[in-house]
C-alpha cells in the first residue's frame, strides 16, 4: 500500500503561479510513474502531467506544455507541479497519482494510488 497526500492549493489571479506537492509514503518503491490529474466542474478527470521515478522523464497535456513543471525529489518521496501562466479554466480539483505500470500513458484507470485532491482556484 501507498498513500498519497496533495498540498498547496489555493486562490490565484490569472497570470500567477503556484506550486502544489504531493507527499508519498508507504510502498514507493514500486512506483514507476506518478502524475498530476485534474477534474474541473461538471467534466472528467484529465491528465495533466507525469514523470518517471526512476528518471526525470516527463510528458505533459497540451493545454499545459511550457506553463507547468512536473518534477520530483525522490530523498523526500515528493512530486512537484509548477504552475504559471495560470488561466481562469487551469480552476479544478488536482490529484497526485502513481502506478506501477511502465505504460500507463494518460488513463487515469492506469493508476492505482490517488490522493485526496487539492482545490485550485484562478480568478480572471
Amino acid at each position: 500500500q501507498a498513500q498519497l497526500v496533495e498540498s498547496g492549493g489555493g486562490l490565484v489571479q490569472a497570470g500567477g503561479s503556484l506550486r502544489l506537492s504531493c507527499a508519498a509514503s508507504g510502498r514507493t518503491s514500486t512506483f514507476y510513474y506518478m502524475a498530476w490529474f485534474r477534474q474541473a466542474p461538471g467534466k472528467q478527470r484529465e491528465f495533466v502531467a507525469r514523470i518517471r521515478w526512476s528518471s526525470s522523464s516527463t510528458v505533459y497535456a497540451d493545454s499545459v506544455k511550457g506553463r507547468f513543471t512536473i518534477s520530483k525529489d525522490n530523498a523526500k518521496n515528493t512530486v512537484y507541479l509548477q504552475m504559471g501562466s495560470l488561466k481562469p479554466e487551469d480552476t479544478a480539483v488536482y490529484y497526485c497519482a502513481a502506478t506501477s505500470s511502465s505504460t500507463p500513458g494518460v488513463r487515469e484507470g492506469s493508476y492505482v494510488y490517488w490522493g485526496q485532491g487539492t482545490q485550485v482556484t484562478v480568478s480572471s
